[in-house]
């Protein structure tokens, strides 16, 4: 989610908030979910993809990147946009283009054509998700946000246990003929039960304005074209050529537009200082970068989302590329870590976050990098596998991955300024779908790679290797980090 910062609720008082505030809290939670099992579901229904529609190693790392990548360059201007046109408006927005596009989806005839509206999803994606906190801190007294918040948790955690395996199961029934297209349409009822129910139970809102400048992301301003064309170019020299580069044999230009991304950022960071100092509204406070403990989190949580991301997609390929496993068994066979995820977030927020902050990030990284090499030492070389025989390792990561999630982004944001909370939110969030997209484009390079020279079992242990590797660099790196988030956090 990205924090924004909220116009009053339009109805009740502070102290008694929203008359339906519970009803929108759902609606809320339904869009969330939403979200998170298309960004799980349709990892388990890759490989069914390209059986049916063919394509290449890089269009199948793509069907999940081009999601991700969209929803990152886009997730600021979202939050922007609903600061400048309403909050119900862009949710109610960007649950319907959502819903279209996930039937586009189901009815692409073609890998391109599936990659095109994946990317149109992450589009309306970055429209519908920022909403939600603002719509929440509209809706909810001050006394109710903690407990309002609080369900995230729980709804969340569920919705990445039931994904891989809703996936699984849906492309493996084949229903009516659909296979993996059906995991498109499950959006369907629930994107159009969003669409309505928020016309008629979320709070109609109104913008705000706010001084230029004054260190927030809301007001009156207008929209800053060229920072969104900037911070999309960055994003885009970086990603493309990862993902593409094996395949095309890695030409001069992959290295040249990987390096061009750099300089792209940092001619980005000039611009936004430019605008604040014209009296405009930047898209991210310049200010934040000044800040080592936020850049920091910046780097941690870029690292940390790469090794998620790029462990979930190796894992299904891997079951399914390699073992040729049905897509359910493969999803059944990632329960483990979907469990260990939410007893590790539930444990981390209510009981240890709080009073050991960062170094429950510290055991969380050394016990997925456990769980990562764990996986490495069962698979490597295989000729058979189970389910059971992966599942210690794979419960391992989980735990690892839950006691990070929950207070990462408590932790990051201890290090601004109130005023500039809400811009940090935003790239927070931007941030990780971003580490998600190289996850993607670099593991799963890496996979295919081995894969075609040494067999899949190899590859995906050398790959665990990395994501290993990965986490190892974040506990360094989160050494940065504040030791404890500010008391009065409500969350990201």
């Amino acid at each position: 989610m990205t924090s924004q910062i909220a116009p009053p609720a339009p109805t009740g008082t502070p102290s008694t908030g929203y008359r339906l505030r519970w009803a929108g809290l759902a609606v809320i939670l339904a869009a969330e979910v939403m979200d998170l099992l298309d960004t799980t579901i349709v990892g388990v229904a890759a490989p069914a993809v390209r059986q049916d529609l063919g394509g290449s190693d890089a269009q199948i790392q793509w069907i999940t990147a081009s999601y991700t990548l969209a929803f990152a360059v886009l997730l600021i201007t979202g939050g922007r946009l609903g600061d400048l046109l309403g909050r119900k408006r862009l949710f109610v927005l960007g649950a319907a283009g959502f819903t279209l596009a996930s039937v586009l989806c189901a009815a692409a005839p073609g890998a391109g054509t599936l990659i095109a509206a994946r990317t149109v999803q992450g589009l309306f994606a970055a429209l519908l998700i920022p909403q939600g906190l603002g719509l929440i801190k509209a809706m909810f007294p001050p006394k109710e946000l903690g407990a309002a918040f609080g369900l995230f948790g729980p709804i969340l955690g569920l919705s990445s246990v039931l994904g891989p395996t809703l996936g699984g199961y849906l492309t493996g029934a084949d229903w009516f003929g659909l296979g993996w297209r059906a995991v498109f349409l499950i959006n369907l009822p629930v994107g159009l039960l969003a669409v309505f129910a928020a016309g008629r139970i979320l709070p109609a809102d109104r913008t705000t304005p706010s001084t230029p400048g004054a260190g927030t992301n809301t007001g009156t301003g207008r929209i800053d074209p060229v920072g969104v064309l900037l911070l999309g170019l960055a994003v885009l020299l970086l990603v493309y050529p990862l993902v593409q580069g094996r395949e095309l044999g890695w030409p001069l230009w992959t290295f040249l537009s990987m390096a061009a991304s750099v300089p792209t950022a940092w001619l980005f960071t000039v611009q936004q200082r430019g605008v604040l100092r014209r009296g405009g509204t930047p898209l991210i406070e310049p200010s934040l970068f000044g800040k080592r403990a936020f850049v920091s989190a910046l780097a941690t949580g870029l690292v940390f989302f790469a090794a998620l991301s790029g462990l979930m997609l190796v894992f299904t390929l891997h079951l399914q590329l390699g073992l040729g496993w049905t897509p359910l068994h493969a999803g059944l066979s990632m329960i483990p870590l979907s469990i260990g995820v939410v007893v590790g977030a539930v444990l981390s927020g209510a009981l240890l976050a709080p009073r050991y902050g960062r170094r429950v990030l510290h055991l969380g990284m050394v016990l997925a990098a456990a769980g990562a090499l764990g996986l490495w030492a069962t698979v490597d070389g295989a000729d058979g596998l189970t389910s059971w025989q992966l599942a210690p390792a794979l419960a391992l990561a989980g735990l690892g991955l839950g006691l990070i999630m929950a207070p990462f982004f408590d932790i990051a944001l201890a290090g601004v300024e109130e005023s500039e909370t809400g811009s940090a939110s935003g790239v927070l969030n931007a941030q990780q779908q971003l580490g998600g997209s190289m996850g993607v484009a670099l593991l799963g390079t890496a996979f295919f790679g081995w894969a075609r020279t040494d067999g899949f079992g190899h590859a995906a242990g050398r790959t665990y290797g990395l994501v290993a590797a990965l986490l190892a660099a974040a506990f360094v790196i989160a050494f940065l980090l504040p030791r404890q988030a500010r008391p009065d956090s409500e969350g990201h």
